[in-house]
């Protein structure tokens, strides 16, 4: 199995319980899988697998003053990498989902199933699988 980093920001708590079940599975599968606070994230070189969760804030955008910023000094470096998405919402359809998964896709990273969405609280069981599935990815 490959060296895999969970990176997130949360605001109410919510993505940070989705990236807390997605470790889990990922451990649980067998994964050496390594968690991080956006604002404790290290760059990406070690890693060749990163599962990022970040929640839709605003009109539908990635976190803007810490979340952001730290993608996408980081996007260039995902070529090659394999990369899930997730995040909670509260409002709208999931644009946020959507553009970010293409800007993934952009860079060239093989981007694992689409992106998981919580509205509101996640469902543990569904991010441990999630984590679970990524690991075999």
């Amino acid at each position: 199995m490959s060296k895999a980093a969970v990176i997130y920001w949360t605001g109410t708590g919510n993505t940070e319980a989705m990236a807390n079940a997605v470790v889990e599975g990922m451990r649980a599968a067998g994964a050496e899988a390594d968690i991080f606070e956006v604002s404790d994230a290290p760059a990406l070189d070690a890693y060749e697998k990163v599962a990022f969760g970040c929640p839709a804030m605003g009109d539908e955008v990635l976190e803007e003053a810490e979340f952001d910023p730290y993608f996408s000094a980081e996007e260039t470096k995902l070529g090659g990498k394999k990369v899930a998405l997730f995040g909670s919402y509260g409002w709208g359809d999931g644009q946020w989902m959507r553009d970010w998964q293409d800007r993934v896709s952009g860079g060239g990273a093989q981007l694992f199933e689409e992106g998981l969405m919580a509205n509101g609280a996640p469902d543990e069981a569904e991010c441990v699988s999630f984590g679970a599935r990524f690991a075999a990815f």
